[in-house]
This record gives C-alpha cells, sequence and structure tokens, in this order.
C-alpha cells in the first residue's frame, strides 16, 4: 500500500504536468489544469496504478499492452465523466466533435493517445519512479504521504464545495433569466390582446357608423366620443402596465448582472480548467458566466 499510494501521488503529479503542457501548446496560455485546486491529476494517478496492477505480467508483449492500456484508460476516462456529470450535473469534457467518441466521454483518437503514454510508461517512466520511491526512508516517506494525502483531501473537499456554490449560482441567475422571459411573454400577450381590443373597438365605431349615417348626427358624435374614449382608457392602462413591467425587468437584469459579477474561491480555476464544460440544467446561464468571468 505504501507503495501504492507513492505511486498515485507522482503520477497524479505528472499527470498534472502533462494536462498543463497540451494546454500551454494547444492555447499558449498557462492554466492550472484538472478538478483540484493542486497540482494534482488523481484520475491519472488511478489509471497508471490500474495498468500496472493489471498489465505488469504482460509488459513485454507490446501489442497486448498496448491493446490493455487502451482498453482500461478509455473505461476509467468513460466512467470518471460519467460520475463526475452524475455527481455535480456538468460534463466537464465533450469529445462529441471527435469522431469515434462514446457519449462524449472518450474518442478514439485520446483512447490511443493513452495507449501510446502507457507504454512509454511503464517502460521508461515507472522504473525511474520505482527507484525515486526506494531512495526514500520509509518513516521518512510515510510522513510525507500523510501530509500529501492530507492536503488532496482538503483539496477535494474545498473543490467539492466551490462546484456546489457554481451549481447554486448558476440556479440563481437562471431563475432570473427565467422570470425576465416570462414577463417579457406577459407583456406582449398583453399588448397583443389590447391590441386587438383596440382594433375591435375600432371596428364597432365603424359599424356604428354605418348604421347612424341616417340618423341624427348628435347619436353619431355621441357614440363616437364613447368609444374613443374607451380606446384613450385602455392605450393608457397598456402604458402603465408595460412601464411596470419594464422596470421589474430591469431590476431582474441588474440582479443577474451583479449574481454573475460575484465570484468565489475556485470558480474562475475551474472554468479556466474546463472550457469546454458543459451544465446539464443551466447551459445558458453557464454560457454567460463563462463569457463574464473568463474575459476579465
Amino acid at each position: 500500500m505504501y507503495l501504492y499510494l507513492w505511486y498515485f501521488i507522482i503520477y497524479a503529479f505528472i499527470g498534472w504536468c502533462t494536462e498543463v503542457v497540451y494546454a500551454a501548446v494547444s492555447t499558449g496560455k498557462l492554466v492550472n489544469r484538472g478538478f483540484l485546486n493542486g497540482p494534482v491529476c488523481p484520475i491519472y494517478g488511478f489509471g497508471v496504478l490500474a495498468v500496472i496492477n493489471i498489465l505488469t505480467p504482460v509488459k513485454n508483449n507490446l501489442l497486448l499492452l498496448y491493446a490493455g492500456s487502451v482498453v482500461l484508460t478509455s473505461l476509467l476516462e468513460f466512467f470518471s465523466g460519467w460520475i463526475l456529470e452524475k455527481a455535480f450535473n456538468h460534463k466537464w469534457w465533450d469529445y462529441t466533435e471527435y469522431p469515434f467518441n462514446i457519449k462524449g466521454y472518450i474518442c478514439l483518437k485520446f483512447s490511443l493517445v493513452w495507449g501510446t503514454a502507457c507504454l512509454l510508461v511503464i517502460n521508461a517512466i515507472h522504473p525511474l519512479v520505482q527507484n525515486f520511491v526506494s531512495y526514500i526512508n520509509i518513516e521518512v516517506g510515510k510522513i510525507m504521504l500523510s501530509i500529501f494525502l492530507t492536503i488532496m483531501t482538503v483539496d477535494v473537499v474545498a473543490t467539492v464545495q466551490s462546484v456546489m456554490k457554481l451549481n447554486r449560482q448558476l440556479s440563481k441567475i437562471n431563475e432570473m433569466a427565467a422570470k425576465i422571459r416570462s414577463i417579457s411573454d406577459d407583456m406582449a400577450e398583453k399588448i397583443s390582446e389590447e391590441s386587438i381590443s383596440i382594433v375591435e373597438k375600432g371596428e364597432e365605431l365603424r359599424a356604428a357608423i354605418e348604421e347612424q349615417k341616417l340618423t341624427v348626427s348628435g347619436i353619431i358624435e355621441e357614440r363616437l366620443s364613447e368609444v374613443e374614449g374607451t380606446i384613450e382608457d385602455r392605450k393608457e392602462i397598456l402604458s402603465q402596465k408595460i412601464e411596470e413591467k419594464k422596470a421589474i425587468i430591469r431590476q431582474l437584469k441588474n440582479n443577474r448582472d451583479e449574481m454573475l459579477n460575484i465570484s468565489f474561491f475556485g470558480e474562475r480555476r475551474l472554468l479556466n480548467a474546463f472550457p469546454g464544460i458543459k451544465s446539464k440544467h443551466y447551459k445558458e446561464a453557464l454560457d454567460d458566466l463563462k463569457e463574464k468571468i473568463l474575459r476579465k
């Protein structure tokens, strides 16, 4: 267990370095990649441990080692993505734009890359890691492991709290956006109804004029004045309602902007680390938040 914990920590760190280098080459920016705040990507630690434990007996057969590595790492990445999405309602990475992908969690391109990386790890890197760990005094090593694992545990808790805060923020932003849409739709419906009513009153006015052509002009004028007064009253009421709705919408938009401007520990890093993150329930809110935060 002592050795496996060291291997896990070391490969989680190497995986983080790999992600940072890949992001720097791809985007030209240094980004703290990975789910956690610290310089570790646990999925790499678990992945390498799985490959070492299961495939070491066939390490001299490169074809079996490669095929097994592709299968193991793909399964790990698939279930990691699926579990994270189910747990937090976000799809943290998405390969749907790549050919031969499975639900966007894995794709052939990266599965083949992971297989190649595992060949390098098993045949070149792992012997060096084994030698490095063997030079560490066991008692000192246990203390170091305790410190590393404690820090990682705290990091996991802090990251989960950050994700939960993000979800609450997105929920409020989405709720305000829904209210704005609802009020806008209601206002459009009121305008439409009143417009139709005014048109109908106009039709009544024309009908009254036609009916009263042969009668006394005073009756026509009285009917005309009555209908015109009703139309003006309705216009005024409609105008007041529209202004009231507009004021509510302005306030909601201000509240939404304030909510978009709220930032907390870990939020910016998460959005930078997973630029392709997609929300299961709050797509529009997340897109607006990413645009607001990442452009700062």
